[in-house]
């Protein structure tokens, strides 16, 4: 088996039984703002598009480029679709003239002669753009894990497919938090500092349950080559920003698990696996190219930016025209109050209105009251100043998922008080009828009806509050205090309060309160 870095997620895949060309992308995406890390551009594209199969695990720009297909990709490719809740990724795909499509089923491997893949997607609301999804390969001399940005809970059965001799995942930050909030500076780059602790803690959490041979990661950071976003390249230029790249992450995973052998995954790296045999070699860049990328950053960064601005400016010239505040305004009613009277999930998760600047308009998304009005004045517990192009982009393209292009570009600034709020986001990610509908009762099933685990002296719920991890495998408790390494989500167990946002209460009770209990019961 032969793996292929194409830079950020990409890879090329070539197996005994077929090759897969997974998530290629040329950029730049999310309005311009994002590019791979290090340049991809040199690769031999026309090739790696000839493949048998293409793998896209999810919606996000910066893993689905309609432009690198178009021009590489032939429309005849079988496609390898991930079982989604919703059928968006379909309707992309097949938009883009791609019909040869092969329904997967979660969990399920499929056979085509020697090659044997399974595709295990997720399908919460904080799941990418309502889904993620992971690939496992075997062709018989080797077995890969292409975790990229997902983060499966179930990983006895991801793992029941094959044991993986290579591991290829995501340790980058892939948020705007807390680059675009309005706070203090020594505030952004102490939770900058957490977000980047917490990064790398659950992408060691995954390396170790996983326990392959070989580590591979991958996945991001990206390139800011926007003037006004520069600074926040990898760690930012004032500490502020959570991009961490390959070379800092392996330095990391060594001081953690030094014996675990890991690799720079960058554009034009070769991996070549046979039997347990592994050589690993560059083909796009030399190593003193790479050392100079990685240990140079700051300068290799400015020369793609001063090189790359025709590429921004064509992404500028192809917005919408800027709407009049008043039809931005009534476009925005007509599209989401009727999503908002169907999302009472969101209209009580969320409990106020959300104040949006954008351009002239200024907006309040009233959610108790499932409207879109003017800005009257109130004060507003979360609020948001975005582009009006950007707005009037994503109207005019019925942009469903506003993470997936405005909020991912962090070109625009927010602020809040009190604490992170997911629904605000989620409803942003899920501006459509069938999206609702899905979320909405995703979240109504999430009562939880789990078994208890004892973990120290706390017995628990089994299921995460947040996205049903297993706590028993993925909790830490110290001083009373419950984190979950996959999320860094975090729970007060004697109040049941959920710390990190609103709602998502925990059961929990202290054990020797328990039999405090059974001893004071009369005796039958």
């Amino acid at each position: 088996m032969r793996i292929t870095g194409l830079g950020h997620a990409g890879m090329f895949i070539e197996t005994a039984g077929g090759s897969i060309l997974c998530d290629p992308v040329i950029g730049p995406t999310f309005f311009g703002s994002w590019f791979p890390f290090p340049d991809n551009r040199a690769l031999d594209w026309e090739r790696f598009g000839n493949a048998d199969f293409l793998y896209i695990s999810h919606r996000h720009r910066d893993h689905f480029d309609p432009a690198l297909m178009h021009r590489y990709v032939p429309k005849d490719i079988k496609v390898l679709l991930p079982d989604y809740p919703t059928d968006d990724l379909e309707r992309d795909i097949r938009a883009l003239g791609y019909e040869n499509i092969i329904y997967t089923q979660a969990g399920v491997p499929l056979d085509f002669g020697d090659l044997k893949i399974m595709v295990t997607p997720l399908r919460a609301p904080s799941d990418g753009p309502i889904g993620d999804s992971s690939l496992s390969v075997d062709d018989g001399t080797a077995s890969i894990l292409n975790q990229n940005d997902s983060h499966p809970l179930d990983l006895e059965k991801l793992l029941s497919f094959s044991k993986p001799e290579a591991y290829f995942t995501q340790v980058s930050g892939a948020i705007w938090w807390p680059m675009v909030y309005d706070l203090p500076q020594d505030a952004k780059q102490n939770f900058a500092g957490l977000k980047r602790d917490a990064q790398n803690k659950r992408a060691m959490y995954y390396i170790d349950k996983v326990d392959a041979e070989h580590v591979f990661p991958m996945a991001g950071p990206p390139m800011f080559l926007r003037e006004e976003l520069f600074r926040f390249n990898g760690y930012g230029e004032h500490d502020d920003a959570i991009f961490t790249d390959q070379r800092q992450f392996l330095a990391h995973m060594k001081e953690l698990r030094p014996q675990q052998k890991g690799y720079e995954f960058v554009p034009g790296t070769v991996v070549e696996l046979v039997h347990g045999e592994i050589t690993v070699t560059q083909s796009l860049y030399s190593d003193a190219e790479i050392d100079r990328i990685f240990d140079d950053k700051w300068n290799y960064l400015a020369e793609q930016r001063d090189t790359r601005q025709d590429e921004i400016a064509a992404e500028v010239a192809s917005r919408a025209p800027v709407l009049a505040p008043a039809d931005m305004l009534a476009e925005l009613k007509a599209w989401w109050e009727p999503l908002l009277r169907r999302g009472r999930i969101f209209r009580d998760g969320v409990g106020g209105p959300v104040r949006m600047t954008i351009g002239e308009l200024d907006l309040v998304v009233d959610f108790p009251k499932a409207k879109v009005r003017e800005y009257a004045g109130e004060e507003t517990n979360y609020w948001f100043t975005i582009p009006a192009d950007l707005v009037s982009t994503n109207i005019r393209d019925h942009e469903i998922d506003w993470s997936n292009s405005i909020f991912l570009s962090m070109q625009f600034t927010a602020g809040r008080v009190g604490k992170f709020n997911e629904f605000i986001y989620t409803f942003f990610k899920c501006l459509s009828r069938d999206r609702i509908e899905y979320v909405e009762n995703w979240y109504a099933e999430q009562s939880d009806v789990s078994e208890d685990v004892e973990l120290g002296e706390w017995v628990v719920q089994r299921r995460c509050p947040h996205l049903r991890a297993d706590l028993s495998k993925t909790a830490k408790i110290e001083d009373g205090v419950l984190t979950c390494s996959l999320h860094d989500w975090k729970w007060d167990l004697a109040s049941g309060k959920c710390l990190s946002t609103q709602g998502h209460p925990i059961r929990a009770s202290k054990i020797e309160d328990d039999l405090h209990k059974d001893a004071t019961v009369p005796a039958a």
